[in-house]
C-alpha cells in the first residue's frame, strides 16, 4: 500500500467516477484502475462498486477511505513542516436543498479566504443526492430541513448512512411571490388561497418521493403544479406565471434582488433547518468555517440558533 494509492481512492471517492478522477490525476484510466484493484487484493477487501450511476463506495471502503484521509492529512502536515512544502489548495465541498442563506455563507467564506489556491464544491441538488453526497464522502456538509412529516424516515436513512444531523434553527413556512402577485402585500396567507396559482416544486428525480420533498406540505393537494431543477429557474416562473412556492421564507437580496418577496403561511408546520455530516470522518477547517459564517448569517437574520 502506498501513499499514491491512497491518493487515488480518495480523488476517485470525490469525482465518483474513475474516468474523471484519471483526467484530474493526469493519470491513464487503466492505470488508475490497476492500482485500485492492486490494493483490492493486498487488503482483501472491495473498495468500489460499479452501479448505474457510476463508481460508489462499499461499506467497506467507506470505512476505508476514512483512515485513508486521516493519512493523506498527516502526511501533508509532514511534508509541510520537513519539506518546506507549501499548504494544500484548500478544500471544501457542501451539498445543500435550494437555500440563499447556503449560498452567501459560501460567499462570504470565499471571500475572506486569505490563499491563492483553493477547490470548493456547492451542488444544490435532490434531498436523496445530498444525504448520498456526504454518505460516500463527496461531500463534507450536507443542508435540508426535517419537519413533523419527513422526519422519521430520513433519521432512518441518517442512521443507516452512519450521518449525524445536527439542527442549525426553526423557520415557520412561507410563501414566495413575485413582487407584483396579487397577495404579495398580504402578511399572511392561507394555502387555500393560493389554489388559482401555480405551485412550483424542486423535482427529485427517482426519489419523487413526499418525505423527500423540499417543501413542506407535501401532501397537500394542487390544482396546478411545475416540477423545476433549479432555482433561477423557479424564480422566473414566479415572476412570469404569478406562482408560488413553499419555503422557509429567508430570502437574500443580494442574491435574489428585489422581484421576489416572502409572505407567512398559516400553518402550525414548522420546517427545522439543519446539517448532516458523516459519523465515520472529521469535516475539515474550511467546512467548519462555512458552518461558522451559516450560523452567522442565520443569527443575522433573526433566527435562534439550535445547536
Amino acid at each position: 500500500m502506498t501513499i499514491q494509492q491512497l491518493r487515488y481512492v480518495v480523488r476517485i471517492a470525490q469525482c465518483g467516477s474513475i474516468t474523471e478522477a484519471a483526467r484530474q490525476l493526469f493519470v491513464a484510466q487503466p492505470s488508475l484502475s490497476a492500482s485500485v484493484k492492486e490494493l483490492e487484493a493486498e487488503l482483501g477487501i472491495e473498495i468500489f462498486r460499479r452501479t448505474p450511476r457510476g463508481i460508489a463506495l462499499s461499506p467497506e471502503g467507506t470505512e476505508f477511505l476514512s483512515y485513508a484521509r486521516q493519512i493523506l492529512d498527516q502526511t501533508q502536515l509532514l511534508e509541510e513542516r520537513y519539506k518546506h512544502k507549501k499548504p494544500a489548495k484548500q478544500l471544501c465541498r457542501i451539498s445543500t436543498q435550494h437555500y440563499a442563506f447556503a449560498v452567501n455563507a459560501f460567499v462570504n467564506l470565499i471571500s475572506s479566504l486569505e490563499t491563492d489556491e483553493y477547490e470548493f464544491t456547492l451542488r444544490e441538488t435532490r434531498t436523496y443526492e445530498i444525504i448520498e453526497d456526504v454518505a460516500n464522502f463527496q461531500s463534507e456538509i450536507g443542508i435540508l430541513y426535517l419537519s413533523a412529516f419527513n422526519e422519521k424516515v430520513l433519521r432512518n436513512l441518517f442512521k443507516e448512512k452512519s450521518l449525524r444531523y445536527t439542527p442549525l434553527f426553526e423557520a415557520e413556512p412561507h410563501v414566495f411571490l413575485s413582487s407584483v402577485h396579487p397577495l404579495a402585500g398580504r402578511s399572511e396567507i392561507e394555502l387555500s388561497e393560493l389554489e388559482e396559482y401555480p405551485c412550483l416544486v424542486f423535482e427529485q428525480g427517482a426519489y419523487n418521493s413526499f418525505y423527500f420533498s423540499e417543501e413542506i406540505l407535501s401532501t397537500e393537494p394542487h390544482k396546478k403544479r411545475i416540477h423545476v431543477s433549479d432555482r433561477a429557474t423557479l424564480f422566473n416562473l414566479l415572476i412570469g406565471l404569478n406562482g408560488y412556492t413553499i419555503c422557509t421564507g429567508v430570502l437574500n437580496r443580494n442574491l435574489n434582488g428585489d422581484n421576489i418577496v416572502s409572505v407567512k403561511l398559516r400553518t402550525e408546520e414548522r420546517m427545522r433547518v439543519g446539517y448532516v455530516v458523516s459519523e465515520k470522518a472529521p469535516i475539515g477547517s474550511c467546512a467548519r468555517e462555512y458552518l461558522a459564517e451559516l450560523k452567522r448569517l442565520i443569527a443575522a437574520d433573526g433566527f435562534a440558533l439550535l445547536s
